[in-house]
C-alpha cells in the first residue's frame, strides 16, 4: 500500500453530537483503502460499541482507552492525570514510530478542557506528527490555539437532541 504523501491535523468539535463517529468513519474509509489506523481514547474507560467493531479490523486498527470511568459531572483524581500523561506519550509513540497512517486522539479536547492535560502537551505532539500521517482531535472544547494549527476543523452544532427529553444513549447508536 502506498503511504500518504502528506498529511493533515482535523479537529471535529463543538457541542453536537457526531465527533468521534466522524473520526470513526474515517477509519473506516481509511482501512478500506488499506492505511493502518491508531485511535487513543481519552477519557472513556467504558465499553462501547465501536470497540467490537473495530476488534472485526484488526490488525488494520488498534484502538487504546487511555482514561478510566467518565469523571466530566466531577473533579479528576490523580490516577485521572497520570493515565492522560502516559496515554499521550503513548499516542506520541504511535504517531512517530513509521506504523500508522492515521492518528486518532478521541476526546482529547475535553481533556485539554478538563486540564489533566495542557494545551501546550497537545500542541508539542502536533509539532512531532510526520509529514505523512493524518492526525485527528476530538472532543469539545477545542481551544483556539488547536483551531490555529489545525488544517481542518469541523464545528458540530446541536441543534435538536433527544437528550434533552430523556432518552438515555441507546447501544448501537450513541454507546
Amino acid at each position: 500500500m502506498k503511504k500518504q504523501s502528506k498529511g493533515y491535523v482535523q479537529v471535529y468539535t463543538g457541542n453536537g453530537k457526531g465527533k468521534s463517529t466522524a473520526s470513526f468513519g474515517l477509519a473506516l474509509r481509511a482501512v478500506g483503502a488499506g492505511y493502518k489506523v491508531f485511535i487513543g481514547q481519552f477519557l472513556k474507560g467504558q465499553d462501547y460499541s465501536e470497540l467490537k467493531s473495530f476488534e472485526l479490523l484488526a490488525p488494520n486498527v488498534e484502538v487504546v482507552k487511555l482514561g478510566g470511568e467518565c469523571f466530566i459531572f466531577g473533579e479528576p483524581a490523580e490516577e485521572d492525570y497520570v493515565m492522560a500523561k502516559e496515554g499521550l506519550a503513548l499516542c506520541e509513540q504511535k504517531l512517530t514510530s513509521g506504523e500508522f497512517d492515521i492518528v486518532i486522539l478521541d476526546e482529547i479536547n475535553v481533556a485539554l478542557y478538563f486540564k489533566v492535560l495542557t494545551e501546550e502537551d497537545l500542541l508539542s505532539l502536533i509539532d512531532k506528527k510526520p509529514e505523512n500521517v493524518e492526525l485527528i482531535l476530538t472532543g469539545r472544547y477545542a481551544s483556539e490555539k488547536i483551531i490555529e494549527r489545525a488544517d481542518l476543523v469541523t464545528e458540530m452544532k446541536e441543534i435538536k437532541h433527544y437528550y434533552n427529553i430523556g432518552v438515555d444513549a441507546r447501544v448501537g447508536i450513541e454507546s
